[in-house]
């Protein structure tokens, strides 16, 4: 089912919300909305969200035999590729950044926010379809643009972005853990990437990409250090250490 509102602040803060009223939302369950005025990314960002985008969150309910909530991040990830995939021109470079992004050539098109509530996961994902809003120091891109011919709208990425998340959930849970960070992993950085890691105190940390462990954290090598494990951060690829890649 989907839920469509002309203008909210947060379609995530909405669906939390009726989750702390007490309302049982099924999986399946979708609210999107036309326009956001409060929509938020990662470390706390504000996410630009104008009409003609997608905005929408879903609802994961969790059982007692799921994998880590954490690692549903993967599963979102890998449905927003399956999903833009479809609305691009064969072979269109594409790949997920961890934690949380989607990229086309070195720009974001799509990013993703994970916020628990219980035993509930709200999964809210933005996918610029025909606007690509301005983000400092960062590139954007979107659908029609990269498509150059892409004449339909956010409800019909949606429909393909149903169906894509309901096959990769079933995945997450009646395959192996390692089966999904694995496709997750191939669609992803390469070995050898060049990496900065922002945390959300500021620190920064760079070093070559060394693949992610099985439960999704990033593993780095630091130059001239030891690889260390990541659980939490924002991520930018570089060449140099003066010129950010994206």
């Amino acid at each position: 089912m989907i839920e469509i509102t002309p203008e909210t602040g947060s379609t995530n803060a909405d669906l939390l919300a009726r989750l702390s009223a007490g309302e049982g939302l099924p999986e399946g369950f979708w609210l999107r909305a036309e326009r956001q005025t409060g929509g938020r990314g990662r470390l706390g960002r504000l996410w630009e969200s104008p009409e003609g985008n997608l905005h929408c969150s879903t609802v994961v309910n969790l059982r007692s035999s799921d994998p880590s909530a954490a690692t549903l991040s993967f599963v979102a990830g890998l449905a927003v590729f399956d999903c833009v995939k479809r609305c691009l021109f064969d072979r269109t470079p594409m790949m997920l950044k961890w934690p949380n992004d989607l990229l086309i050539r070195g720009a974001k098109v799509a990013g993703i926010l994970l916020e628990r509530h219980g035993e509930s996961v709200v999964v809210g994902i933005g996918v610029n379809v025909g606007y690509a809003p301005d983000i400092p120091e960062r590139k954007t891109t979107n659908i029609s643009y990269e498509n150059g011919k892409f004449a339909n709208g956010p409800q019909s990425v949606l429909d393909l972005l149903v169906d894509s998340f309901a096959n990769r959930l079933d995945e997450w849970r009646e395959q192996p853990l390692s089966h999904v960070i694995l496709e997750w992993a191939i669609r992803s950085h390469q070995y050898n990437d060049r990496v900065r890691v922002t945390d959300a105190d500021g620190s920064v940390l760079r070093g070559f990409y060394r693949g992610i462990t099985s439960d999704g954290a990033l593993r780095i090598e630091p130059i001239g250090d030891h690889e260390r494990v990541v659980h939490a951060g924002d991520v930018s690829l570089f060449w140099h250490d003066d010129e950010e890649m994206r």
